[in-house]
């Protein structure tokens, strides 16, 4: 189970959080949206129209303790922050970043939250359950084109290429910062919060003192 990750984050990783109680299975839609018609001569016909948006559905918990089953403890919030960082980010009708980083599959998508279903769990002292539907979010802009004029006097488009992607150098050091902890800063300068072992491994970090790295603390970062 450790070696399984599964997160929702928002803003490029600025705010991000682990789900700490993997669920027991994750319902994937990938149907095509088609319509069937009745014409005359023809009998039934079918429209095969763009695909539909995958959407992923799944029910889990947040719990209000480390039990035996909590994935990644160290990560471990309480329900109540999981509860405003969803309620926050749907409030804003920007898309969210679904990672979930498994042994049979992965997913790393773009999404927005389209249904949060919770209620406490009587008698377990703060438990959360929930359910949630996010559905693949597709980012669309104007594209830039440039007209111009050929040899023959015809009008030409021609599209703009696209800009180079920014390439970012990885520091010797970080501070942390205010609600970080070393997933985060993984997959903010690594690319893979799966790697905050690395990190933990090169600055000399217990288990025990990643529930309490305190902000500021500056970090040695891997450079390969």
């Amino acid at each position: 189970m450790a070696d399984v990750h599964m997160s929702l984050s928002f803003n490029n990783q600025q705010e991000i959080f682990i789900f700490p109680v993997l669920p027991e299975q994750i319902d994937i839609g990938d149907g095509q949206n088609s319509k069937t018609y009745t014409t005359e001569g023809l009998g039934e016909i079918n429209v095969i129209k763009s695909p539909k948006l995958t959407t992923f559905k799944f029910e889990s918990e947040f719990p209000s303790q480390a039990y035996p089953y909590v994935n990644q403890p160290q990560f471990l919030m309480r329900p109540i922050e999981y509860l405003t960082y969803i309620k926050k980010w749907m409030a804003t009708k920007r898309p969210v970043r679904f990672i979930y980083a498994g042994t049979t599959f992965k997913i790393n998508e773009a999404v927005s939250i389209e249904a949060f279903d919770w209620k406490e769990v009587a008698g377990t002292g703060g438990d959360i359950e929930f359910s949630i539907i996010l559905k693949k979010y597709e980012f669309y802009a104007a594209q830039r084109v440039t007209v111009t004029t050929d040899k023959n006097g015809q009008t030409v488009l021609r599209k703009e290429p696209p800009k180079r992607p920014n390439e970012r150098q990885v520091p010797a050091t970080y501070k942390l910062g205010p609600g970080e902890n070393l997933w985060i800063v993984a997959k903010k300068w690594l690319d893979d919060g799966s790697r905050y072992k690395e990190i933990q491994k090169l600055n000399g970090l217990t288990d025990a003192d990643l529930k309490k790295l305190p902000v500021g603390l500056v970090l040695k970062l891997p450079q390969s």
